[in-house]
This record gives C-alpha cells, sequence and structure tokens, in this order.
C-alpha cells in the first residue's frame, strides 16, 4: 500500500514531463521477443502503476516504470526492490536510450511512434517464411570503421570483455580487432537484429555495453576512500556502518543481501597468514571453495547454498589492505561483473585503521573485530569406539547437516544408525588416529555404584570435555526397556552422547538426550544406551568392539578423567 502511494505522488505529472531533459526511467526486464515483451509488461501492469514499454535499441524491447524526476526514481527503486515487486538488478534509465512505445497498446508518450506484434493471416494457404527485418543501420560499413579507429586500446579491449559477456567472443582480451572479433561482432549482429558487417556502428557499441555496463550501474559502483584504501563500492546495496579495527564494515541495504569489509591493518607475513586462517573461521565466509596463500597475498573464495564470498589481501610496506564482498547467490549473475569492477578500481592509500577503533564496543565471543564467528547448528559429544577413528554419538546431531565434524576439524559420515535407540555411528572422511577409546565392559555395574560421564557440556565453548560424577540407579530405561539405563546425575545438553564409565574406566554406556514430552523429569534422571546395545551396533557395522579386562580395580579419580576426557570428542552438525 505504501508502494502504491508513493507511486501516485510521485508520477501524477508523469506523462507530462515525459520528454522532459530531468526525468529517468526504471528499467525491470528485457526480452528480445516483441510477444513475450508485450505479455510480462502486461503482467506487470496487473500489479503495479505506470507501467511503460519501449524498444531499447537492438531486438530488445524493455518493460520499464516511469518517468519519474531522479529522486523520485531512486526511492521507487528503493521500496519496490524491498518489496520484492520488481527483480533486484533493476536499475534507471534514460529517455535517450528509449525507441518506439509498445506499452500501453496505442500510446507514444515520447512521439517516438509505436510497436505492435503484426496480427497472424485470417486464413488461407501457408507460406514460407519472411526473411527477418533488419534494423537500418545508423552508419555505412566505411563510416563505422571510421568511428571505431578512434577508439583507444582501453575502449577496444572493453568491447571485446563486453562481446565475451554476450557469450559470442571466447579468445584474448587484446584490444587487437582481428578475424575472431570481426566474426563475434557479426555475430552479435545477427543476434540483435542488425546487419552482420562484422564491424560496431556507433549506435552499436553503445547497445552492447550499455547492456554489458547495466550490473554495474544497478549495483551503484562509485568511488570510496575508507580505511587507507580507495575503490568502486555497490553504494546501491551497501552502506558505511561502523569501524572496528582492521575492518570497515559496510553493510547491506534494504534486502540486497551484499556485504563489504574493507581490511586495514599494520603487520608482517606472520600477521597476514593469521588473517588468512581467521577469516576462514567467520560466517560470511562458507567453508567451500578455493583458497590460496602465497608470498604476500591470499584469496579466498567460499560458496554455500546463501551466499557467495570472495576475500583478498596483500601485505606491502607493513600494511596489509584488502577486502571481502559478500554477494547473495539468488543474484550470483551480477556478482562477477561487481568483483571485477571492485578488483581493478582497489588502491591502496597511505595508513591503516587505528587499532583502537571499535575497542569499546560490547565484547562478545562469537564475534571478531565485529564479525560472527561461523558457529554450528548443533554439537553434542561423541567417544571414540576404534581404532580407524570411528566416533559414536546421538542421532540428533546427525540430522539435516550439510556438514558433520569431529572437533571442528575433521569432516566425518554417517556409517551406521539405530534410531529406535537414538544413537550414530561416524566415520571420519581422512584418516584419524584417536589418543584413546573405548573399553567395554563385560556387565552392568552394580546398582547405586559410581558412575561418570564426559562430554561437552557447553557445546564446545569451553574448549575442552568436562566429567560429571553421578550413580548407576537402574539398568533398565524408565519404561523398561532393557537396552537402556538409568542414571543419576545432573548433566547438560552438550554432554549428551558422551561416554558413561564405571569406576574402573570401562564404558557401560552412551549418555542420551532429555527427551522433551508433557512430563518433566527431574534434572538428576538421565538415561544411557546399555553397552550391550553399542555392542551390537558396531558388530552389525562390521566393526569390532574393544572389551575391558576382566575385574579391574577403582581408578583413581584423577586418572578416570584423564582416560574419559582423552575419548570424548565433541561432534557438530554445520548448516
Amino acid at each position: 500500500m505504501f508502494a502504491l502511494v508513493l507511486m501516485a505522488c510521485v508520477t501524477a505529472a508523469g506523462a507530462a514531463r515525459a520528454q522532459a531533459a530531468d526525468v529517468v526511467w526504471i528499467q525491470i526486464e528485457a526480452q528480445p521477443d516483441l510477444t513475450r515483451a508485450q505479455d510480462r509488461a502486461r503482467d506487470y501492469a496487473d500489479r503495479l502503476p505506470d507501467v511503460v514499454g519501449f524498444a531499447v535499441g537492438g531486438r530488445w524491447h524493455a518493460v520499464l516504470l516511469g518517468p519519474y524526476l531522479r529522486s523520485d526514481a531512486e526511492q521507487v527503486l528503493r521500496v519496490y526492490r524491498a518489496e520484492r515487486q520488481i527483480p533486484r538488478d533493476s536499475f534507471i534509465t534514460f529517455t535517450s536510450r528509449l525507441q518506439g512505445q509498445f506499452w500501453p497498446p496505442g500510446q507514444d508518450l515520447l512521439d517516438r511512434g509505436t510497436l505492435s506484434v503484426p496480427a497472424a493471416p485470417a486464413t488461407g494457404p501457408r507460406t514460407a517464411p519472411d526473411t527477418p527485418e533488419r534494423i537500418p543501420s545508423d552508419e555505412s560499413p566505411a563510416e563505422a570503421r571510421r568511428s571505431e579507429a578512434r577508439l583507444d586500446r582501453a575502449a577496444r579491449m572493453d568491447l571485446q570483455r563486453a562481446l565475451q559477456w554476450a557469450g559470442v567472443y571466447r579468445a584474448t582480451i587484446d584490444g587487437a580487432f582481428g578475424a575472431g572479433t570481426r566474426r563475434s561482432m557479426a555475430d552479435w549482429q545477427r543476434a540483435n537484429g542488425f546487419e552482420p558487417t562484422g564491424v560496431l556502428t556507433t549506435t552499436q557499441r553503445a547497445t552492447l555495453m550499455d547492456a554489458y555496463n547495466a550490473p554495474l550501474r544497478s549495483a551503484g559502483l562509485a568511488p570510496v576512500a575508507d580505511a587507507g584504501i580507495r575503490m568502486d563500492l555497490p553504494l546501491a546495496l551497501v552502506a558505511f556502518d561502523r569501524h572496528v579495527a582492521p575492518f570497515a564494515h559496510y553493510t547491506a541495504t534494504g534486502d540486497s543481501g551484499v556485504q563489504v569489509v574493507l581490511i586495514s591493518q599494520s603487520g608482517d607475513r606472520d600477521t597476514l597468514f593469521g588473517l588468512y586462517e581467521v577469516l576462514q573461521t567467520l560466517s560470511i565466509v562458507p567453508p567451500d571453495g578455493p583458497r590460496s596463500l602465497r608470498g604476500d597475498r591470499f584469496d579466498i573464495t567460499g560458496r554455500d547454498a546463501r551466499r557467495l564470498t570472495h576475500v583478498q589481501a596483500q601485505l606491502q610496506d607493513g600494511e596489509i589492505k584488502g577486502f571481502a564482498l559478500v554477494w547473495p547467490q539468488d543474484d550470483a549473475a551480477r556478482q562477477p561483473r561487481v568483483l571485477a569492477a571492485m578488483q581493478d578500481s582497489f588502491a591502496p592509500l597511505p595508513g591503516t585503521l587505528d587499532p583502537s577503533l571499535g575497542a569499546d564496543l560490547e565484547q562478545d565471543v562469537d564475534l571478531v573485530a565485529g564479525l560472527r564467528i561461523r558457529t554450528p547448528r548443533l554439537s553434542r559429544s561423541g567417544f571414540f569406539v576404534d581404532a580407524q577413528g570411528g566416533v559414536v554419538t546421538t542421532t540428533d546431531v546427525v540430522e539435516g547437516c550439510a556438514r558433520l565434524t569431529i572437533d571442528h576439524d575433521h569432516a566425518a559420515r554417517v556409517i551406521a544408525r539405530d534410531d529406535t535407540l537414538g544413537v550414530a555411528l561416524l566415520q571420519p572422511v581422512d584418516l584419524l588416529a584417536p589418543p584413546a577409546r573405548a573399553r567395554f565392559a563385560t556387565q552392568a555395574p552394580r546398582l547405586q555404584s559410581e558412575i561418570a560421564v564426559a562430554g561437552y557440556a557447553f557445546e564446545g565453548r569451553l574448549g575442552a570435555p568436562s566429567v560429571s560424577f553421578g550413580r548407576f540407579a537402574e539398568d533398565t530405561g524408565l519404561r523398561g526397556d532393557a537396552r537402556l539405563d538409568r542414571l543419576a546425575l545432573t548433566v547438560e545438553p552438550g554432554d549428551a552422547g558422551g561416554p558413561v564409565l564405571d569406576d574402573s574406566g570401562a564404558v557401560v554406556g552412551m549418555l542420551l538426550p532429555r527427551a522433551d514430552g508433557p512430563q518433566s523429569l527431574p534434572e538428576h534422571v538421565n538415561q544411557s544406551v546399555d553397552h550391550t546395545a553399542l555392542r551390537a551396533l558396531l558388530n552389525g557395522a562390521g566393526r569390532a568392539d574393544t572389551v575391558a579386562d576382566g575385574a579391574r580395580a577403582p581408578l583413581d579419580p584423577v586418572d578416570l578423567r584423564r582416560q574419559a576426557e582423552a575419548m570424548t570428542v565433541l561432534v557438530s552438525c554445520w548448516d
């Protein structure tokens, strides 16, 4: 509703000033086929006011909104993008680009003629289709060559890049218009309804470059000098937020989903290498993607289902300068053009960010200089059960994970599970030699005897497992299940999956998560999977279990704690 009111206000005199020098338009879509363009204009007109359609050169037909004053157009663009009424790559364009009008049918706002789809013949025999009519050239071939000769090498290379982007040029970007470039120009002309001469006219070059540069215009690239760096930033998509050394934060505007971080600090190679490692722990840098660390420079690319991130930094004269660009995957088509423009414009300036900037902000263990560390969706405990690094843990931690890890550093996969018990068996993807592994008891402990549970009580925030002590209360579960045991001790959610040991250090079970339900159990009432059920799972998966020696003397509490902690691991589920 807000958008409709806004549009009514800013376009009240739209037609009257359509040809004024200060008006602009918002291009939201372009189609090579006139019929398709009319259909899309009709779709937009069903829900938006001020929809118009004009030919824009070549064989393209644009669906637009307008006309507006420039300031009004910028506001309309922001509102409709935020409401997802128009595509994210919609951009402001100018009257000089517009030719014949095709929407609304019969209107001619600019007095440049109207377009319509020829009516199909009513009856009669079918005839061979006519050769498509070519768009008249604005220059003769000789005139086109003369105007082309005035281009400098940079402009000629830009034309080759635009032809490459259009999918018709695959050779080297060298500014030399040889046979390959001429063929690609003819292919582009043919595809866009021009006479395929192999030499682009002034208007054709402008049409090609206009389409090529549309992603940059829509991103609002503009030069910024900040944090000892000068470069072009997509200011239609981000805005400055704050400095927290060594980063300058530019956060998304509206729902763009784009983020830019400038990197600026003093240091040496050790500082550069440390920064390289820290950046890969951040949530804005997905773990999948190529990485490169060589000499005095690093490059990181990370991608997942939601975002595409590029990070680069270089050490020069004792200063580390670089940037990170975070881009949403649902707008991935624009990212390469914007990233290339940012890289081309990047230039270090003298000086770095003051290291004290941001020191007064509220501290958070999950933040590094204002950027959130990548954290798992859920973490539980587990423990090594064989020499191959196999780990048993709870099934709740392996559900719906994009990635599973053991102690954060080792990727793992599920090789067996028993959903009735809530137990999963994991195997590290790469070779992992456990420092200690479970030795299973041959019989249940005595009732009311002391037991210990090792686990990551606070899901890894303490950095090491802890050990809790309690009592073996009953050799069946709360509902009489012989595969479960009842324990009397107080634990935290992160302890689930950890080993339950008797006083000799033999594993008698695996702690289960506390069940959610209508009944609230006392904090000290917990259940574990019995050691015989765990051994059955291992044997079913072809993993031989290790049985503890017969009657063993109780261990000193310090030794028991050391043994329990050595076999216990942190299992994490990552989105």
